[in-house]
């Protein structure tokens, strides 16, 4: 698959298209799902074009690992949920819609109705108020 410069997490990279910002390096961007499953719903993705994990250049693993590890670690922190979901998705018929690797870190409770996206846009205001819970645990 060729990689499509327009979309929305290479918009975001980019600085065309705003966010709710976790964590930041050379390497990669963590921010604020905004349409969560749950609070603090946070995606981590790498400053790189690559479309899915199977493309992704080998000196960016140590640093998307590792930021989606500190992120579901001040998720467990601030949530206290019975666990942490880390969930990645290479290609349509896995569920990927946007074609920019992506893992997405969620927290676990019972009664929580999961889907792969959601469907309810959170304001910048609700975002902001979550990542800031995170970033205080990081």
């Amino acid at each position: 698959m060729v990689y499509d410069d327009q979309n929305i997490f290479a918009k975001i990279i980019k600085g065309d298209v705003s966010c709710v910002k976790v964590l930041e390096n050379e390497f990669i961007l963590a921010f604020m799902d905004v349409m969560p499953q749950a609070p603090g719903h946070t995606l981590v993705i790498p400053k790189c074009k690559t479309t899915n994990l199977l493309d992704l250049p080998e000196e960016y693993f140590p640093h998307l690992m590792g930021a989606t590890q500190k992120i579901a670690k001040s998720i467990k922190k601030v949530y206290s949920p019975a666990g942490v979901m880390v969930l990645q998705l290479n290609g349509s018929e896995a569920g990927q819609t946007v074609f920019h690797l992506h893992f997405h870190i969620i927290q676990r409770r019972g009664g929580l109705n999961y889907k792969f996206h959601s469907s309810g846009v959170k304001s910048s205001l609700e975002l902001k108020k979550e990542r800031d819970k995170i970033i205080k645990n990081l």
